[in-house]
């Protein structure tokens, strides 16, 4: 179906005259059109032109059209036509394993023209026609390298966010198990809590809580959930799923302007925003279980399981394959195996003041119940209840001795309360603000931020 789509679309799109002018080898033709030529006819002697063309003109900029090609190509003998050039002329042998293809183009300087933005939107259009939108005249606009940038296997907004989703109270939530995990949020005093089974299917909400527009945004490959204020500079900005990763990492994008957005970055890095020193604010986002989020937070609401659409919102059931393995469903460049690819990392960051960068490893903060650190010279301290859950606060000088629950002693003896929006001293009232933080999987997030500092 995808094929005949390509097809189809792909002639539409471009109103390119075939016949005798290809098979002449039209000088007016440009490079990459003779790669769409494997989609938009279906004349072998158009094929064969075209497989010619491409031998004989062989350029390394060639190497990314072919390699996305041939994601597409059904034609079992023009693929292996097609192939056999790109193994002839990189001296590679990978036949169709696409990550390897991939990582041998991404660990070398990047090769492809401005002309590659056309041919990406062109080819990717048959699958959606907002498609073309994310690339066409962007080779401009754009911070990431493009040839980082893979379909997903889905449609815009393909996997459905919730927006506005209906929350219930605690103890109508029937259908969780006190070891079901969830995120738990609070904005404002709104608690909320969005259940792993249920987002998994979903990947992002939008909403308002606290009185702020707010999206969580869930990478189920990179395992990430943030929270982002969807408003700067008084400006909203209404996000989605776009369709498309960046090393392994979903890419978002805005309504209004069909710009493509880094999900752990919170930076627009391909289209008309680009540029515009836009970086969305962050949240704290604490994962943990049912049973040990309604017992800090009774008051909390917690999604609900009429979401408006239909799935197996069971326990694991969303990625079960996926998250059983330490496997990869899409490559990155280069792997680091300080820890496995799907361990549990805490992220440890403070973009409007550093570039410091610092990954705890959540194995780590599990024996480490309480640990101190420091970043852009303001101290820092995790504190790990029994559920896993991680919390952060800015301690200033304050050395903290034991931890349980909710309650931290200094070594002075204080005794302080911990809370969602920060710690309070329990004589003195005195307030220790929250650092925003979140959890990842290891691989995701080291290929988000290669700099970045491992605690384990």
């Amino acid at each position: 179906m995808i094929r005949f789509l390509l097809v189809l679309v792909i002639v539409m799109h471009t109103g390119f005259s075939y016949g005798q002018d290809l098979m002449n080898n039209n000088p007016a033709k440009k490079e990459y059109e003779y790669f769409l030529d494997f989609f938009t006819s279906r004349n072998t002697q158009d094929h064969k032109n075209a497989l010619k063309y491409i031998d004989n003109n062989w350029s390394e900029h060639f190497e990314i059209l072919a390699i996305e090609s041939l994601y597409f190509l059904r034609s079992p003998s023009t693929s292996l036509k097609l192939l056999n050039i790109l193994q002839k002329k990189t001296r590679k042998q990978y036949p169709r394993d696409f990550d390897k293809w991939y990582e041998y183009i991404w660990n070398k300087e990047p090769s492809y023209l401005h002309s590659y933005y056309t041919f990406k939107a062109i080819l990717h259009k048959a699958i959606d026609s907002r498609f073309d939108t994310y690339f066409l005249d962007r080779d401009n606009q754009s911070t990431i390298r493009l040839d980082e940038v893979r379909w997903g296997g889905v449609v815009q907004d393909g996997i459905p966010p919730l927006r506005n989703p209906k929350m219930i109270k605690a103890n109508e939530a029937n259908y969780l198990n006190d070891t079901d995990i969830v995120f738990g949020i609070a904005v404002n005093g709104d608690t909320r809590a969005y259940p792993k089974r249920i987002l998994a299917w979903h990947e992002m909400f939008t909403d308002q809580v606290g009185n702020v527009p707010v999206a969580g945004v869930y990478c189920t490959l990179c395992g990430t959930v943030i929270l982002y204020k969807t408003e700067k500079n008084g400006k909203k900005y209404d996000l989605g799923t776009s369709g498309f990763l960046y090393r392994s990492n979903k890419l978002m994008y805005d309504q209004e302007t069909q710009s493509l957005w880094n999900t752990l970055w919170g930076k627009p890095v391909i289209g008309p925003l680009v540029g515009k020193g836009i970086e969305l604010e962050y949240l704290s986002v604490v994962t943990t279980t049912w049973k040990a989020w309604k017992k800090l937070h009774p008051e909390t609401t917690v999604l609900s399981i009429k979401t408006g659409h239909t799935r197996d919102y069971g326990t694991g059931v969303a990625y079960q394959d996926y998250f059983s393995t330490d496997e990869l469903m899409f490559t990155v460049p280069t792997n680091d195996t300080r820890l496995p690819n799907k361990q549990e990392i805490l992220a440890v960051r403070l973009p409007s003041e550093t570039d410091k960068n610092i990954a705890i490893s959540s194995k780590f903060l599990k024996k480490n119940i309480i640990y101190q650190n420091t970043i852009a010279n303001k101290n820092f301290t995790v504190f790990t209840d029994s559920s896993g859950a991680h919390r952060v606060y800015f301690t200033q000088n304050i050395r903290f001795i034991s931890y349980s629950n909710t309650i931290a002693i200094d070594a002075n003896g204080g005794t302080w309360k911990l809370n969602e929006d920060g710690m309070m001293n329990t004589l003195t009232k005195d307030i220790l603000k929250r650092l925003p933080t979140h959890n990842a999987f290891w691989f995701g997030y080291k290929a988000a931020f290669p700099e970045v500092i491992l605690i384990k």
